[in-house]
């Protein structure tokens, strides 16, 4: 993402006052410069009647929580709270309706850090815990994105005050061998709830107290999607270093993340399996192939050749991760896999948090044809359904029976929509996304990029029409995804169909042209 212009505030020291301060200041304080709009219309009853469905559902979901003065949007389901390993993420898919609910969503944990640097693992109505650190995506990261989303300089310097501290505690409490990496203590460390990863080992550390490991020989463990956590936490901090004019702290953080990539690298992943693993105190695998391989992927650890290797024979392997509603949270060839599902079970279900988290490692590394199929299957699972829940069964696409209203699904409904057939602000550009027998005939997604620029996306017999404020500049047939600059010049189509596909591209100003792009292949338009 292009970095915005900042204008910084007067955060005063380190001090965790001062932090606490800034981190309770009201909403109307912060600059959201960047906010949009979104809408979207279409003649297909059940995907209109199940998208509103999703956007009331997470209206209900924004709650205050004791301990914190502003509304945030909790997990929801049985889950009345937020949690650091997917609130975060969660506020920051959702700012695109409501930016001040993604600040909170991150604001909360800064304001009630422990004066040790402990971020709590979670704030509920009965308190905040702090007996585990129960991370996946960082919230450095989704801070930063957050940040140049909106321009808010407030988040940027709290967040990097924040986030250095928690750092530093992460480095004194789990790093107890010395190797470099972060440790897990418990299961619940990485939120992975009945998980055969964990088998024996106690859900939290003793006493409620996550700088304590339990006395279990085989811990604590070198994990793999931890250290990945604080890696891209790292990668994170170096860009808010910069954006804050600290060039000397932000080469330092880039060192520090390489030095625990390298490790990650050296001493966690697998040749024979193609897979990451943790490793026990006795340094020997824990041979479970399960989806922190997706989280290590998450963080960009690894590169292109690398990843092209894991991906070829796990995750887009029919008989491991691949499966007909991917992506299992146990491989399905594991023997491991828990069957028959139980609810809230990371032993092989095809959790929604996985799935929402996708995007953030499948565009990356250049597979959106193959993104593309996930998401429309967990759109397709979600229409069925007769509620939001969290897990389903990978091999049928069932959702397992439990209590309903869970955000992280109805947020899948929702970003999932836009990425498979509307429009979107990405890097200073605009991607459209071209899927007329999603979207239905009639179908207008609307899109606020900047206070005057409005895109809009209308279907209508099988076409597409894009729109800059309310004038056409492109008439389009085939599914694909375009990007264009904000004046409407073509740049790219990318494949987004399961196969080639035939495009026709019709600008206002300019001759009709006809292209094939291939799945997952970028065909240059300048």
């Amino acid at each position: 993402m292009k970095r915005r212009e900042f204008v910084t505030g007067a955060l005063a020291g380190t001090a965790l006052a001062s932090l606490q301060a800034f981190a309770t200041l009201p909403q109307a304080e912060s600059n959201f410069a960047g906010e949009a709009s979104v809408s979207f219309d279409t003649s297909n009853p059940l995907l209109n009647k199940r998208y509103q469905s999703a956007l009331d559902l997470l209206a209900s979901n924004i709650v205050r929580l004791p301990g914190y003065a502003e509304p945030v949007l909790i997990e929801g389901s049985e889950y009345h709270g937020i949690w650091l390993e997917c609130a975060p993420q969660e506020g920051l898919v959702y700012s695109a309706i409501r930016p001040e609910i993604a600040r909170n969503n991150h604001m909360a944990f800064f304001a009630l850090q422990r004066e040790d640097g402990q971020i709590p693992c979670n704030l509920r109505a009965a308190g905040i815990g702090l007996g585990q650190i129960q991370m996946v995506v960082p919230i450095a990261a989704t801070a930063w994105e957050l940040a140049q989303k909106t321009g808010d300089a407030t988040l940027l310097e709290v967040a990097y005050i924040s986030c250095t501290r928690w750092d530093a505690w992460l480095r004194r409490y789990r790093d107890t061998r010395h190797t470099g990496l972060c440790e897990g203590f418990c299961t619940y460390d990485t939120g992975h709830d009945n998980s055969p990863r964990w088998v024996g080992i106690p859900n939290s550390c003793p006493d409620h107290d996550a700088r304590k490991c339990p006395p279990v020989p085989s811990l604590p463990r070198l994990c793999p999607d931890l250290s990945a956590t604080v890696y891209g936490g790292r990668i994170a901090l170096a860009g808010m270093a910069r954006a804050l004019g600290k060039e000397h702290e932000a080469d330092r953080w880039l060192e520090d993340a390489q030095s625990i990539r390298a490790t990650i690298l050296k001493r966690l992943y697998d040749t024979t399996d193609a897979c990451f693993y943790d490793v026990d105190a006795q340094n020997r695998f824990v041979r479970v192939r399960g989806d922190l391989l997706t989280r290590v992927l998450g963080e960009h650890v690894v590169d292109q050749q690398l990843f092209e290797t894991i991906y070829r024979r796990q995750i887009h392997n029919p008989r491991s991760f691949w499966a007909p509603y991917p992506l299992p949270s146990i491989a399905l060839d594991d023997p491991a896999f828990v069957r028959p599902i139980p609810r809230n079970s990371w032993g092989g279900a095809a959790q929604a948090l996985t799935a929402l988290r996708a995007p953030r490692w499948m565009e990356h590394y250049g597979k959106p044809a193959d993104l593309a199929h996930l998401m429309l299957q967990w759109i397709a699972a979600l229409l069925r359904a007769s509620d939001f829940h969290q897990q389903m069964d990978p091999l049928t696409g069932i959702f397992t029976d439990g209590a309903p209203g869970y955000s992280p699904s109805a947020l899948i409904l929702f970003d999932f929509t836009w990425r498979l057939a509307g429009v979107r602000a990405v890097d200073g550009d605009i991607e459209w996304n071209i899927r007329p027998a999603l979207a239905g005939d009639r179908a207008v997604f609307r899109l606020r990029i900047a206070p005057h620029l409005i895109a809009e996306l209308r279907y209508g017999a099988g076409r597409a029409e894009l729109l800059l404020n309310n004038h056409t500049f492109c008439k389009i047939s085939g599914i694909v995804r375009l990007l264009t600059t904000r004046n409407g010049k073509l740049l790219s189509a990318t494949g987004i169909g399961s196969q080639c596909s035939s495009v026709s591209l019709q600008p206002t100003a300019g001759s009709k042209r006809q292209i094939s792009v291939e799945p997952n292949r970028t065909v240059p338009l300048t």
